[in-house]
């Protein structure tokens, strides 16, 4: 367990959950809380410090009050941002997460230079490609959080429509992480049963939309954003890495010539190790997800054409 160090940069309600999710479970030696505003990465480390009495494990949580003093870690999973407000345009915020995000990039370059570093900003796939450009790091050390949360969604929808076979579901989503999202129900199982086999194409095209529609309807109710599915989905990614588990889940990363794309970071399966990444799995994907795919394609281009032009890199 010693040396076995994560940081997590933002302490909002998902930070704090993913935090609490690694402690809980014993994951790691020590978690580093970091906040823009100190008080909330004090208040949230001590609570959930006082929990760990209760874990399988004693693991250390700390807040660190400045960036320096989030170093040496094993793992810095991304979570600071701010949210867009009606008075934005998506290229207001984008510039915004942007430039907060290119800062923490360079503080955990300075501060934690062996790091694999997990994204869970938004726009993700964007925020993703912008730490890959300011760490200049190699591929596999950089990866954003995206078919853990909506697999765990489109598993959730899934068992929804058919009843049962909850823990047993295995839900895979491509794409962006946006309205451009793929679930992908024909290569979706239910205890290792393919789900076109135990639903009909209606009943998957109500779980594709529910799948996508899945953080609105949260909002719906909440009046915020969704915290315990992201912050557990960061824990199971975290875990992986770190044990060297070799799990599949599709994640954010940088291609360079898989699927016919290059120099774009959108989510495909990856093995995920002791490296981050350690292996892409090159779906062959059908005419129709080839459409789709180049449109989830697109949309993160966009993003990231609308830095390019606002001089961001």
């Amino acid at each position: 367990m010693v040396g076995r160090k994560v940081g997590i940069v933002g302490s909002g309600f998902v930070g704090a959950t993913a935090a609490y999710s690694l402690s809980l479970l014993g994951s790691c030696h020590e978690v580093v809380l970091y906040d823009i505003v100190p008080e909330v990465a004090k208040g949230k480390a001590i609570d959930i410090g006082q929990s760990t009495c209760y874990s399988r494990h004693g693991t250390i949580v700390s807040a660190a009050e400045t960036p320096e003093e989030m170093c040496h870690c094993d793992i810095v999973v991304i979570t600071a941002g701010v949210p867009r407000r009606s008075e934005m345009t998506r290229a207001d915020l984008l510039m915004i997460n942007a430039k907060i995000m290119k800062q923490v990039v360079h503080d955990i370059k300075k501060n934690s230079p062996n790091a694999i570093v997990l994204v869970v900003s938004n726009p993700l796939d964007v925020m993703t490609y912008i730490a890959l450009k300011e760490t200049g790091w190699e591929r596999h050390r950089i990866l954003g959080m995206a078919g853990a949360l909506d697999g765990s969604r489109m598993a959730y929808q899934i068992h929804q429509k058919v009843g049962y076979g909850s823990g047993q579901t295995r839900a895979i989503v491509i794409g962006d992480h946006g309205q451009h999202m793929i679930p992908y129900p024909e290569i979706s199982a239910v205890g290792g049963v393919p789900l076109d086999q135990i639903v009909d194409r209606e009943a998957m095209d109500q779980i594709i939309a529910r799948t996508k529609d899945g953080g609105a309807e949260i909002v719906k109710y909440l009046g915020t954003s969704a915290y315990y599915a992201p912050g557990r989905a960061i824990a199971v990614m975290v875990e992986a890495i770190l044990d060297d588990s070799r799990i599949v889940i599709p994640s954010s990363v940088l291609l360079d010539g898989e699927y016919g794309y290059r120099d774009v970071t959108v989510g495909v399966p990856v093995v995920l190790g002791s490296r981050g990444i350690e292996q892409i799995i090159e779906l062959e994907l059908n005419d129709d997800l080839k459409t789709k795919f180049k449109s989830s394609v697109a949309s993160i281009q966009e993003g990231i054409d609308l830095l390019k032009e606002g001089g961001f890199f």
